[in-house]
């Protein structure tokens, strides 16, 4: 049965274990063999697979705007990184190889990143946005995800939601990193821009879709732990449709667990959203 509860770790553990993993992940991307894309190009590919875009700013419990419009400087910065990556077959997309480190030296500005659960600020904070919205349109894609990080803390309640919970990927530099795979034929760009209130990502291919998916979510719970937090639970599946609406086949892509920080049993916290519209 799964168990989740807090984990105290001193400061000293978390900084060597981050050091050990950072390190880790450098030699990973040197030795491991795989075929890292750095090719890229602007011009749009003919055919949309998938187009999302979220919005940047939020209602969002003790984070004022100012980290949400430094949210915004990072964002622009990452995106120029990625922006027109091109996947072809056989490729990875490695998220952090492709971004690399976010420092001040490249204009990056302190935002908000959770901790443990807890909002507090580093340098390049916001970048989970990023890394969920790119998850969220490869799963309306036939590449294939083969290295994604859920969320451990359901840190704030709902709000303009229209994704299941636990729908996107959380980044760390280095070593929590998302990593997309091309298994396929056909050759896939990534495009990425912001436009007025909302971040917009793209994947475009040399080949007309086939296929669309569907993404919904099933066994959406909260329990209540012997220890006295909250967990949230839910399994996040694809439907795959024909272009003219005719159903092929579900697929399970991952299940979720996350230590609630927020009490999920008030009427204005219990709002969310189970399927694409």
């Amino acid at each position: 049965m799964l168990q989740l509860h807090p984990k105290k770790r001193s400061n000293l553990r978390i900084w060597a274990g981050t050091q050990y993993y950072t390190l880790k992940r450098q030699a990973q991307w040197i030795t491991d063999g795989k075929r890292y894309t750095t090719q890229r190009n602007t011009t749009p590919l003919p055919h949309l697979i998938h187009e999302h875009r979220t919005p940047l700013y939020r209602r969002l419990r003790d984070v004022d705007l100012e980290m949400q419009q430094n949210k915004v400087i990072n964002l622009n910065i990452a995106i120029k990184q990625l922006n027109g990556i091109i996947v072809s077959p056989n490729e990875v997309l490695s998220y952090w190889k492709t971004i690399g480190r976010p420092t001040k030296r490249k204009g990056y500005v302190d935002g908000m990143i959770l901790h443990y659960g807890k909002v507090t600020t580093g340098t390049g904070g916001g970048l989970c946005q990023l890394s969920n919205l790119i998850y969220w349109i490869t799963l309306h894609s036939p590449l294939t995800v083969t290295e994604r990080y859920r969320h451990s803390y359901d840190v704030f309640p709902d709000s303009r939601r229209d994704q299941p919970f636990g729908s996107g990927a959380t980044c760390s530099y280095n070593y929590l990193d998302l990593q997309i795979t091309n298994q396929t034929a056909q050759t896939f760009q990534l495009l990425l821009y912001i436009e007025g209130d909302y971040l917009v990502g793209q994947w475009r291919s040399n080949i007309p879709p086939t296929v669309q998916y569907k993404i919904y979510e099933e066994n959406h719970h909260f329990t209540n732990e012997w220890w006295g937090g909250i967990v949230r639970h839910n399994q996040i599946f694809r439907s795959v449709l024909s272009q003219d609406g005719t159903f092929i086949r579900n697929e399970f892509i991952t299940e979720n667990h996350a230590l609630t920080m927020y009490d999920p049993f008030l009427p204005e916290n219990t709002a969310y959203k189970k399927a694409d519209p």
